[in-house]
């Protein structure tokens, strides 16, 4: 007799509205006028700079924006004009993140998987690690600090390696802060978002997982 197999168990209820909400805001931001795009990159930039934390950083872990992501060329423009080290991501085939110096221009960069990622040595997973301030990407964020991105984990993985007490801030729109996100147990939160209207301090307190 053959033995009794056992139902395949679906997606999470965490997992099924990510996915939905993921959707929906991916398309809001094909709506995005490149103008829109455009000037939240030059607010973006202001108040990074004005931030004490990024004044005082010596290295900076950011991410080189591709499509309707909110700009981070003109950041990484003056964050190199300030003489600062500036590392960015470089996903690796199991979709972790390795970490390599921005080159300061477009010129050292090549296109993989649709994004744009640098061509000098990698430095290893663990770099983020010597960042003193870490900025990711993100579609949306929770009081809680709790992100949603694009699905692949990275951000998640590479955070768990980010020391305690290194600021870590999103970069969005306005209308994607405070937004609600469904939480699962290997998500980590971040410390602040930056969106067009500023900086807005996020806390983690009092919230954990789904289900923890």
């Amino acid at each position: 007799m053959p033995e009794t197999q056992r139902p395949h168990p679906g997606p999470s209820p965490a997992r099924a509205a990510k996915t939905a909400l993921r959707d929906q805001l991916t398309t809001a931001r094909k709506r995005r006028s490149l103008e829109e795009v455009a000037e939240t990159g030059r607010r973006l930039r202001d108040h990074l700079l004005a931030l004490p934390e990024v004044r005082r950083a010596a290295t900076v872990a950011s991410y080189v924006s591709v499509g309707s992501e909110p700009g981070t060329g003109l950041l990484l423009e003056a964050l190199h004009a300030q003489g600062k080290r500036v590392i960015v991501p470089v996903v690796l085939p199991d979709l972790d993140l390795d970490w390599a110096v921005h080159p300061g221009t477009g010129a050292g960069l090549a296109t993989r998987r649709g994004l744009l990622e640098p061509e000098g040595p990698p430095l290893g997973v663990d770099a983020i690690a010597t960042a003193d301030v870490v900025l990711v990407p993100g579609l949306a964020v929770d009081d809680a600090g709790y992100r949603i991105g694009k699905g692949g984990g990275c951000y998640d993985r590479a955070l768990a390696r980010v020391p305690v007490g290194t600021p870590t801030i999103v970069l969005l729109y306005d209308d994607e802060v405070g937004r609600e996100v469904p939480v699962e147990p290997h998500d980590r939160p971040v410390l602040a978002a930056a969106s067009p209207r500023g900086i807005t301090p996020l806390s983690a307190r009092g919230r954990g997982p789904a289900g923890g």
